[in-house]
């Protein structure tokens, strides 16, 4: 089996290689090929997965390349973590929201649209040269705006999964409180990709009893605090939100919590450049504890899992982002959901989810307008006019729940624009 993961000089990377090692008899892996053009972040982190590799005796064989088209090539899957711009665009991307009085935040609000213009372009071509050379792969996507690259993916008829690691870290925190084996939690998560509820917890499998009101009943104060919520709110909506849904309940109080600290990515940059300090040391040779202050906590188990399912057809029941296909009525079936889905040799097939009650179905439509508008407007190419550009760019936030004004919507494109002109064909 063959596996190449694109950005593979990320300073993820060796919590995705953490897990192939120590999870070698779900997914027997005989060649391993991390692909980025960054030559020296590849040598170090190349470095460190040949190392943890070698001490858990795993015997397959870690290969390093800038060369897309020859990292690939054969694949039976491919991983896509890119950062377009790196962690100084990410910065841009959450911090000049705050000057209209907007979230400034990576994944969603003006920020998160601007990721996608930059990523959306770059990871279809990508996927168009992997069908070149490994028609076969299926490409599991762990970049950001998962929901947008996800859907962009398969609109253009490419094998694809969307993944996250919010609902694998849920069932591990609820699986500690409960005292039992992770997957022995199913999770009635429902949503879009960082835009989520879990409406239940159920022990043994989507059938099992409910013990969410046991969980709240017994925890609700560590599970509001995990969340940066009051408790009230939690114990009145009788489910939890992911952490991203502060950015709607709590936008004001959040923009003005940003306003007063470094941003994430500064801290990011800083930790990075840590890690890799840390990476070129040849006694390191297992995931520094540092990483786990990185994020993307148990990504390694939930990416194992989903490519396990997809590449030896198990069946599997786990929570990824595909389309919806009738799942949520009022969407359209080419919407992309993050729910659970049973994953096997032919992609992923959401379970059925019980009808949403108004308060989560109406700000999922409205996101999921947000989306196609986004998507919209990250596939333009140079045949658009700017003007036309600007108009795609201006509608998308001025749908945005986050947004939703036109001098807020006018003020984000002028400065989305001015910071992202040269990812944008059109500009």
């Amino acid at each position: 089996m063959k596996l190449a993961v694109v950005g593979g000089g990320s300073t993820y990377t060796p919590e995705l290689i953490d897990g192939f090692a120590r999870l070698r008899d779900t997914l027997p892996i005989e060649e391993l090929v991390l692909v980025d053009p960054a030559a020296d972040r590849l040598e170090l982190v190349g470095g460190l997965a040949r190392r943890i590799f070698a001490k858990q005796g795993h015997p397959g064989r870690i290969v390093t390349t800038a060369d897309l088209e020859s990292g690939v090539e054969g694949a039976d899957a491919v991983l896509l973590q890119l950062r377009v711009g790196g962690q100084a665009a990410r910065n841009q991307d959450e911090t000049w929201p705050l000057e209209c009085g907007c979230i400034g935040q990576e994944t969603t609000g003006a920020g998160g649209l601007a990721k996608a213009l930059r990523t959306v372009p770059v990871v279809l071509d990508i996927a168009e040269r992997v069908r070149r050379v490994a028609p076969q792969a299926w490409i599991i996507d762990f970049t950001n705006p998962v929901g947008i690259v996800t859907r962009a993916l398969l609109q253009a008829g490419h094998k694809a999964v969307g993944l996250c690691n919010v609902a694998i870290g849920f069932q591990r925190k609820f699986a500690a409180l409960l005292d039992v084996a992770p997957d022995q939690v199913h999770l009635d998560h429902v949503g879009l990709n960082h835009l989520t509820w879990e409406r239940g917890v159920r022990l043994g499998g989507p059938d099992g009893a409910d013990l969410l009101p046991k969980l709240l009943a017994e925890h609700g104060d560590a599970i509001a605090s995990d969340l940066h919520m009051p408790k009230e709110i939690v114990d009145r909506l009788g489910v939890v939100p992911s952490y991203y849904l502060r950015y709607y309940y709590a936008h004001d109080e959040v923009v003005r919590e940003l306003g007063t600290k470094p941003s994430r990515a500064a801290e990011v940059a800083a930790m990075e450049k840590q890690l890799l300090e840390m990476y070129g040391d040849p006694a390191l040779d297992e995931k520094p504890a540092l990483l786990a202050k990185r994020g993307g906590a148990y990504y390694s188990e939930a990416a194992v899992a989903l490519a396990s399912s997809l590449l030896r057809d198990t069946g599997d029941v786990q929570v990824v982002n595909t389309y919806n296909n009738g799942t949520l009525p009022f969407l359209a079936d080419d919407a992309v959901i993050e729910v659970p889905a049973v994953v096997d040799a032919n992609g992923a097939t959401p379970l059925p989810v019980p009808t949403l009650e108004p308060l989560y179905a109406g700000l999922i439509a409205g996101v999921t307008a947000y989306e196609d508008l986004a998507l919209r407007a990250a596939v333009l190419d140079g045949r658009a006019t700017s003007a036309q550009g600007r108009n795609a760019v201006f509608t998308a936030l001025l749908a945005h729940p986050l947004v939703g004004q036109y001098t807020y919507a006018e003020g984000l494109t002028d400065r989305l624009l001015a910071h992202n002109r040269e990812h944008l064909a059109w500009a």
